[in-house]
């Protein structure tokens, strides 16, 4: 699998189960990457849905995908604390500057205050009967989900304190570079 470079623009690309697209982020920036982790970030990039339907994304984001962890980390910069925003999706891959994966519909909002709300159980019930996902995939999930509380509770990876102002710091530096 190839690697992104840091300060590459790249797509980011999320697909169904069903192999069909879900959604596609225009531009984000490579912050770091390696064959195991990608970090990125976008600002007010162009974001299109399956049916054609597009919008832009309010606040900057710092992205954290993994190559082994069944879930990808949105870190929304607000005026009020930073946001997160967790897809339950299969690792990434990386070909050809578009970083891909399956998003497996549960999603977990957290707050500045590292509250939580797990999302989308319906939608998630209402898929793995419609495109059939087998059993093995409700197990990588739940146990991705549990490791996910964890790293939530214990403020570790994206959750940690200094996670988003080191990511932040670099973003700038790279702005300013490509400004």
């Amino acid at each position: 699998m190839a690697i992104p470079t840091e300060g590459e623009i790249i797509q980011i690309h999320s697909y169904k189960h069903n192999g069909r697209i879900h959604r596609v982020w225009q531009e984000t920036m490579v912050l770091k990457g390696t064959k195991n982790i990608v970090i990125a970030a976008n600002e007010r990039t162009l974001v299109t849905e399956a049916d054609g339907r597009t919008w832009v994304t309010r606040e900057p984001s710092i992205c954290y995908f993994h190559a082994e962890h069944w879930f990808n980390i949105i870190c929304m910069l607000r005026e009020d604390g930073v946001y997160y925003y967790i897809n339950m999706s299969s690792p990434f891959v990386y070909k050809n500057q578009r970083l891909k994966y399956i998003d497996y519909d549960l999603d977990v909002k957290v707050f500045p205050d590292m509250t939580y709300t797990i999302l989308d159980e319906d939608e998630y019930a209402q898929h793995k009967k419609d495109m059939n996902y087998p059993e093995e995939i409700d197990g990588i999930l739940n146990r991705n989900l549990e490791k996910l509380i964890t790293w939530i509770k214990q403020r570790r990876g994206p959750f940690a304190p200094d996670f988003i102002e080191a990511w932040t710091s670099r973003y700038q530096f790279y702005k300013q570079l490509n400004e």
